[in-house]
């Protein structure tokens, strides 16, 4: 792709926690120009100090993500690499998850980043060099209970990659999918309280106990793998001359791709049904 030894300005959205903030910490001692970018600037200031430029940006406002790019294309020419980071988890039954609020699932993991990802490639495709790393799932290949919104937009985005892949090829431009496991991030707390909120009382509320319990035994403090995980995978794809399509790490996340695979629907639900029923 291009020479990580040349001061690469790169961007990465969801910067305020977890990989995000892992991501940034990790390029800037690689010597690259970071932009970190999230809703909340107040949790960025130590990557500041670091030396990260930090904006506040909300990926479902067209304006903000302009305001983003402009600044970057103004001060540094144009974004190297761009790692889509942003998003998160809703949980609950799918009857349960009104459409407005599975349509913001959507914007934020997938039409938000679409239009990001819209704006940064006409200056990649003019220098012919570029790198765009989507962090997906292993949720992007398998399924979980109460999980139709967050799975379906995971399923989207490994798809609208694959087409950019191709699509951008000719402009030598790399689409890389990163698909972590269990990460200890605040995922599991995020996902877990507006779930029992949905479906914790009606009709699905066995399930969704059972799922909460589950969900907060991975997610405990040691229980999940460390960002550091992932954060090598992105080092990988952004070093490397020609980097893989797709890079997995994580907890929970090669086996269970696996089992999707090789064994079929019937026994991976069964597999997923045991988890709630057992916990």
């Amino acid at each position: 792709m291009t020479d990580a030894s040349n001061k690469q300005v790169v961007l990465v959205t969801g910067a305020s926690s977890g990989m995000g903030k892992a991501f940034v910490k990790a390029l800037l001692a690689e010597g690259m120009t970071v932009y970190a970018v999230a809703r909340r600037v107040e949790l960025m200031q130590d990557l500041e100090q670091l030396g990260a430029f930090t904006m506040g940006m909300d990926i479902t406002r067209e304006a903000d993500v302009e305001a983003v790019v402009q600044r970057i294309e103004t001060t540094h020419g144009s974004v190297d690499v761009l790692i889509n980071n942003a998003g998160f988890g809703m949980y609950g039954a799918m009857e349960d998850i009104s459409i407005e609020e599975a349509r913001y699932q959507f914007e934020v993991n997938l039409f938000g980043l679409a239009r990001l990802t819209q704006r940064v490639l006409p200056s990649m495709r003019r220098k012919k060099s570029g790198e765009i790393i989507n962090i997906s799932s292993m949720g992007g290949k398998v399924y979980t209970p109460l999980g139709s919104w967050y799975h379906a937009t995971k399923h989207a985005l490994e798809g609208w990659s694959d087409c950019l892949r191709i699509e951008l090829s000719a402009f030598n431009i790399d689409v890389v999918i990163i698909q972590p496991g269990v990460i200890e991030t605040e995922f599991g707390d995020v996902m877990v309280e507006p779930m029992l909120k949905r479906s914790g009382s009606g009709p699905y509320q066995g399930m969704a106990q059972a799922l909460a319990k589950a969900t907060r035994a991975s997610y405990s403090p040691g229980s999940g793998s460390s960002p550091d995980v992932i954060t090598d995978l992105v080092l990988q794809a952004i070093k490397a001359r020609k980097p893989k399509t797709r890079y997995v790490a994580g907890k929970y996340a090669k086996p269970m791709m696996c089992i999707r695979k090789w064994f079929g629907d019937r026994v991976f639900d069964k597999l997923v049904l045991s988890t709630v029923k057992s916990a």
